[in-house]
């Protein structure tokens, strides 16, 4: 889940072609953080997953921030934003790592990927953006596809089956704030401002949930494996989003925006290898109708020139 933005420059077709590259493997690695985190949360409380995650992200981030020199001119106003941000994102991976303990990598991420649709939804509600008859039928059909992967999994393993949408809901929620923080700050210091209030938030609900036995607050300390999945967890994450960041540095989100669907496709491949899991026809079936009717949307921005549903909300994959 991370929060790319988009270049305001115009790109030269070399640099979109490297953007096209830098894109396809920050997808191909995404799916990776979700496989050590399902290989963690056997052991590991998702909260702290969670915050293991942001720790490591925020490591990575500090370095680049104090060589860039404008860590200092977040106001106080931002960094209110950007508080709120990390409680959102933190609400969204929370979710979707506790998913992973009861679900197989592959569904919870084509669920997930209703989130370009509940963000065209919000923003023709919040941002008064114009959304035709065309789009919103997209989006309801985009909503039967994830219908038809949550069904059998809600037989399986109840309202746990409907998190990878309270995931996706949030990261809408960050999208819409990213495009009103990316005008006016970097995204390198948006990064580490969310790795580190997410951290934060982490720390805290971990510090109350001490003790209370739960399998999502309650901390614990990991064995050997078990670090080193959470670090696993970590760098992919900051790897894949460093990609991601400059991916959309190098070509428009509207040309990218597609690319982002190959993740239901590495995911699938990677559940396979590691853990045997492979989706059904019925699955694959809303697999294949949430991906149309994402690239439905996506068209019809590219057509109309309007700022894409997508333009943040890789982030919503890496950090």
């Amino acid at each position: 889940m991370s929060s790319n933005i988009p270049s305001a420059t115009t790109n030269t077709s070399s640099e979109v072609m490297m953007g096209l590259v830098l894109m396809f493997i920050s997808v191909l690695i995404s799916p990776v953080i979700d496989i050590f985190s399902k290989l963690a949360i056997t052991t590991i409380p998702s909260a702290e997953i969670t915050a293991a995650r942001f720790a490591v992200q925020a490591l990575c981030m500090l370095p680049i921030v104090l060589w860039r020199k404008n860590l200092a001119d977040t106001t106080w106003r931002q960094s209110f934003f950007h508080a709120i941000r990390g409680a959102i994102i933190t609400i969204s991976m929370i979710s979707f790592v506790t998913t992973l303990k009861y679900m197989a990598v592959a569904d919870a991420i084509a669920i997930f990927f209703v989130e370009p649709i509940i963000l065209t939804i919000l923003s023709s509600i919040f941002l008064k953006e114009r959304i035709g008859w065309r789009r919103y039928t997209a989006c309801g059909v985009g909503f039967f596809g994830a219908i038809l992967i949550i069904q059998p999994s809600f037989q399986e393993v109840g309202y746990v089956a409907l998190l990878p949408v309270v995931s996706a809901v949030c990261i809408a929620i960050s999208a819409m704030m990213n495009r009103a923080l990316a005008q006016r700050e970097d995204p390198w210091v948006m990064q580490f401002h969310m790795g580190l209030w997410g951290l934060l938030i982490c720390a805290i609900l971990l510090y109350i949930g001490h003790g209370s036995g739960s399998d999502v607050f309650d901390p614990v300390m990991p064995d050997m494996r078990a670090s080193l999945y959470l670090v696993g967890v970590g760098v992919t994450a900051a790897v894949a989003g460093i990609f991601g960041v400059y991916a959309y540095r190098s070509a428009p989100a509207s040309t990218l925006a597609p690319l982002q669907y190959f993740e239901i496709v590495s995911a699938t491949a990677f559940a396979w290898l590691v853990f045997g899991d492979f989706p059904n026809a019925l699955k694959w079936l809303g697999i294949f109708i949430i991906m149309g009717s994402g690239f439905y949307i996506i068209w019809r921005e590219r057509r109309f020139a309007s700022k894409p549903v997508s333009d943040t909300s890789q982030s919503t994959r890496a950090p």
